[in-house]
């Protein structure tokens, strides 16, 4: 076998030569990002001016309340949906790393050896003859000149949804916070309207008791009596109901938090769960500010990025593609010569392929891309929508809740009063013991309803809180 042998300058121009290229390219023809005007109001319908920021607010100050803070805190390492987001992120991040490596050349170590026979009718010489060929070396394999940034684009948008993804786990984290806290309101809101009923139960029983002694004695009718009694069924009905419903709420928190959790309520917290220390006041501040403060908003708008980032790969595509193939290393005809003086042997192949026809393929790619973009910004604009009107309504919700807060507690006491007047005029003879039925059958619902408003107060304000972005580490993600 003839052997090629060139000399060291040479194949220094030609590593400078492709040093050159490689450095000239690059250029990315995305169009530049400018984000869209936000489609919504410069102010909440409803005002605020004092409080602190929900992001300068970590969960574990927002909620004081110690139970609910373990709970979170396991919900936060337990939860499937966390899992799932948090591997979302590696996952992003393995795709990125294959994107980003396509920037670089694949360099391999190969070796290769052969040997032929031709017989003597083949032969040029017209005898049969042996031919052996040994080869190692370092070896280039279609490394793409990057000139129209067509590769840099796909790395661009593979960046841009890596940082999306780790932002979407954010926003899990954020969701699942307010989640865990409003299960854990809703127990212990249960919890105080089951503790209420069943003093009531009680206080009726009792009721039954003495008026089953006057029926006996002939003090009072029968109607008097079935009507304690339907007092009675009515209680332990409502015990039953809520029973039920504490069950479903707790095993509904359990699986949130992602494993076992002890929810039994604990002496001396039933009574009346504390308002003050599930939260303090929050400023929202300005619709603007939602879009550094949201991470499923900022995620939509690496998703959009990572759509401007598309369409500058799909116009580069409409460009030559320039690609290298290239080995170094050493050849011979015999293997104990394979490293021997003058062996050295290199081989450099550009390689330019220009579109010419593919009956519109790279047309409809480009358009494709376009739409794409389209659609994030559409995206874009309902998540800003939306996140405007979760803070509206967790706004209003506060304010006319607590508005409902105080009307319910005069409504209480104007309630119990009755109670206790209608309870005096039957023992006085001077009313029948069905307004003391309707008054008692009042008051229960007005207590059970005050609980319900209390509740829903501080979920209202749990839902500003996760409305404004709070709830949840920073984001983590890395990248090089």
């Amino acid at each position: 076998m003839t052997k090629a042998v060139f000399t060291l300058p040479h194949r220094a121009r030609m590593a400078a030569l492709a040093t050159t290229l490689a450095l000239a390219g690059c250029a990315s023809m995305a169009p530049p990002y400018a984000p869209p005007p936000l489609p919504v109001a410069a102010q909440y319908p409803e005002t605020d001016t004092a409080g602190a920021s929900a992001p300068d607010v970590a969960w574990q100050a927002y909620f004081a309340d110690p139970r609910l803070q373990a709970m979170i805190a396991q919900a936060l390492a337990s939860n499937r949906d966390i899992r799932i987001a948090a591997l979302r992120v590696e996952e992003a991040r393995a795709a990125y790393g294959i994107v980003r490596a396509e920037q670089f050349p694949t360099i391999a170590l190969g070796a290769s050896g052969s040997r032929a026979r031709a017989p003597a009718d083949l032969s040029p010489t017209g005898r049969a003859m042996t031919s052996a060929q040994y080869q190692t070396g370092l070896n280039v394999g279609a490394w793409e000149l990057d000139f129209w940034g067509r590769v840099r684009s796909l790395k661009d948008s593979a960046l841009q949804t890596l940082l999306a993804s780790d932002e979407a786990r954010r926003a899990v984290g954020v969701a699942l916070v307010a989640q865990v806290a409003n299960g854990y309101l809703g127990l212990r809101e249960l919890d105080e309207r089951v503790e209420l009923a069943r003093a009531t139960v009680d206080s009726r029983a009792e009721s039954l008791r003495i008026f089953t002694r006057r029926f006996e004695v002939g003090s009072i009718s029968k109607l008097d009596l079935t009507q304690v009694e339907t007092l009675l069924s009515q209680a332990l009905s409502l015990s039953a109901q809520l029973e039920q419903a504490r069950a479903v709420q707790a095993h509904a928190l359990a699986q949130l938090v992602g494993g076992p959790v002890d929810l039994t309520p604990v002496a001396g917290e039933v009574s009346r769960f504390d308002d003050a220390s599930v939260l303090q006041p929050l400023h929202a501040g300005l619709p603007s500010a939602l879009l550094t403060q949201r991470p499923d908003l900022i995620a939509a708008e690496h998703q959009l990025r990572a759509a401007q980032a598309n369409i500058g790969a799909a116009r580069a595509a409409f460009f030559p593609t320039i690609s290298l193939t290239a080995a170094y290393g050493t050849a011979s005809a015999e293997l104990n010569g394979l490293f021997d003086s003058g062996s050295g042997a290199w081989n450099l192949a550009p390689r330019l392929v220009l579109p010419i026809f593919d009956a519109g393929r790279l047309r409809a790619n480009m358009d494709l891309a376009e739409v794409r973009r389209d659609v994030a910004v559409a995206n874009y604009e309902k998540s800003v929508q939306g996140a405007f009107r979760e803070v509206a309504d967790a706004l209003s919700n506060r304010r006319w809740l607590a508005l409902q807060v105080d009307i319910g507690k005069t409504t209480l006491a104007a309630q119990s009063e009755r109670a206790r007047l209608a309870k005096l005029r039957y023992d006085n003879g001077a009313a029948p013991y069905l307004e003391v039925l309707d008054a008692q059958r009042d008051l229960l619902t007005v207590e059970q309803q005050l609980v319900q408003t209390r509740r829903a107060l501080l979920s209202s304000q749990v839902s500003l809180y996760a409305a404004l972005g709070g709830g949840a580490p920073s984001a983590a993600a890395s990248t090089h």
